[in-house]
């Protein structure tokens, strides 16, 4: 039984995950995203995944883990990337405000 209730527990967690991964990539902004939240919950998941092994309850609840800590990681991932977006466009706004104050003088 507690098994199964770890699983439920890591299931409720992982539904949300995915719509994050996809929210987050649709917005292409890092702007609400929050590297340190997501490397928290990895560690968390990693923590769960090492308690597992460490105590050879290895079964279906680790996949959960597993699958979890994949999908955080993406979330990362995606992370990164707005990251870079968000550069790319304030490097774009600088040129185009100093081709603008060029243009003027």
């Amino acid at each position: 039984m507690p098994e199964i209730l770890e699983t439920l527990m890591l299931v409720c967690f992982g539904i949300s995950w995915p719509l994050t991964v996809y929210k987050s990539y649709k917005a292409g902004t890092a702007k609400g995203m929050s590297r340190p939240f997501i490397l928290l919950i990895m560690c968390g998941y990693v923590a769960g995944i090492t308690a597992k092994i460490m105590s050879d309850k290895i079964n279906y609840v680790l996949v959960a883990y597993i699958i979890n800590l994949l999908i955080v990681s993406t979330d990362l991932v995606v992370y990164y990337r707005n990251r870079h977006l968000d550069k790319l466009r304030e490097s774009e706004e600088n040129r185009k405000t100093t081709q603008t104050l060029s243009e003027k003088a």
